[in-house]
């Protein structure tokens, strides 16, 4: 069902009332611990129904805040699976600079077409970059909620559009076309998170032969996707915000700078230009991108005085290779993505630490040597190692004002405890 001017719903109808608007604005800061109460309260001067919606919506913003920065999150609207699934600005707004770096169009504003839309998290990062939106979503409490938020908060960008659909049955092909696709398929499912692309909501291979069919396009995707199944004519980046990866994107384009067997010296492609079977990764919120070489595997060598631990972005996107010729490095281990050097370089790519012990694993020594030298605060990175950092810390009973880090990993196939301090 199609239908491009949805009427506002029940839920969320009393909330744009000047009532609501009242509600909304003086439970900004309040304490969900203290609802109940609060609830009671608020129930004897306004409608039960308002009161529940006002506080879920309050509830929901300040969620929303950690995603959307208190600026924005405070002036959307939200629901449980929405705010969960959508994008964060500064992701969404990477993704925008990602499109605008394409050159969709020669003139006039570019149409991106925004399916799967959630409450509108990419539309409005798209509508601010100057894009002319269409948002497709199949529910009707989100599409409203979505028109709401690309219009509070896009207010100067091109008139955006919602339509209210299964993205399996909209017609691209309807007027206005659009130049661009983005799609985000829902991967959680009543059992949780989905693992398989094939049973994306909608399938990932469906998603790729709409963008094929459009020309060009952005497909959100699980940062845990294995290679294997990334097009060959698609890029394919994985993104990290603040050291935490977010997502991976598939992209494509037919034609433009990008479209060739990749950029390079005077072929006259920006740093966004999509390239083909290429890998990135992207680091937020510097903005930072590294870009695959090709390079073989890095030799594995013994222990130096540092220890670099790779951006998980820089991992998924399997670019610690680019990482570990930067620091003139190696691996620890062949399958374990830690870097060792002898000398300290820096990298934006890669957290340093000084590598002070090089012990085979055994519990009960590094309790006596964690004492030895009164470490109370102790950080636990583990890679290849089937303990978990709690359970450690619990069994170390740890005493003392020193701080130090160790590493349960592997060197060479032996289990081993690494311990040092930040570089």
């Amino acid at each position: 069902m199609t239908d491009r001017t949805p009427s506002p719903a029940p839920s969320l109808a009393p909330l744009l009332s000047d009532e609501g608007q009242a509600l909304l604005a003086a439970l900004r800061d309040h304490d969900p611990a203290q609802e109940l109460a609060l609830a009671t309260r608020l129930r004897r001067d306004h409608p039960a129904e308002l009161v529940s919606a006002a506080l879920a919506q309050a509830r929901l913003r300040q969620r929303a805040v950690a995603k959307f920065g208190e600026r924005d999150a405070y002036r959307m609207y939200f629901t449980p699976h929405g705010v969960e699934q959508a994008t964060r600005t500064s992701v969404a707004a990477h993704r925008a600079g990602r499109f605008r770096d394409i050159g969709l169009r020669d003139s006039g504003p570019a149409r991106i077409t925004d399916l799967c839309c959630g409450v509108g998290g990419d539309a409005i990062e798209l509508a601010r970059a100057g894009f002319a939106v269409t948002a497709v979503d199949r529910d009707a409490v989100t599409c409203e909620i979505a028109e709401l938020n690309v219009r509070t908060l896009a207010p100067d960008a091109p008139p955006a559009t919602v339509v209210r659909a299964d993205v399996l049955t909209y017609d691209l092909a309807a007027a206005p076309a659009p130049d661009a696709l983005f799609i985000d398929p829902a991967r959680r499912g009543g059992r949780g998170r989905i693992f398989d692309p094939e049973a994306y909501s909608p399938p990932l291979s469906w998603a790729v032969e709409a963008v094929r069919a459009v020309g060009a396009g952005g497909i959100k995707i699980a940062p845990g996707i294995p290679h294997e199944l990334v097009p060959g004519d698609f890029e394919a980046e994985w993104i990290s915000d603040s050291g935490d990866v977010k997502e991976a994107v598939l992209w494509h384009h037919a034609t433009g700078p990008g479209a060739g067997p990749g950029p390079g010296p005077g072929s006259g492609a920006g740093p966004g230009a999509i390239t083909p079977g290429a890998r990135r990764a992207t680091l937020l919120p510097a903005g930072l991108t590294l870009t695959g070489r090709g390079l073989p595997d890095p030799p594995v060598r013994k222990v130096g005085r540092y220890l670099y631990e790779p951006d998980g972005a820089v991992i998924r996107a399997h670019l610690v290779a680019e990482v570990a010729d930067e620091l003139d490095g190696g691996l620890i281990d062949e399958t374990i993505a830690y870097i060792t050097a002898d000398e300290r370089r820096p990298t934006p790519y890669a957290v340093a630490y000084e590598i002070t012990d090089e012990l085979p694993f055994n519990l009960k020594r590094l309790k006596a040597l964690l004492r030895e030298r009164g470490v109370g605060i102790l950080t636990v990175k583990k890679r290849g190692s089937p303990v978990e950092p709690e359970e450690l810390r619990r069994r170390m009973k740890l005493q003392g004002r020193e701080s130090a880090t160790v590493f349960l990993t592997r060197v060479a196939g032996a289990p081993t405890m690494l311990l040092g301090r930040p570089a």
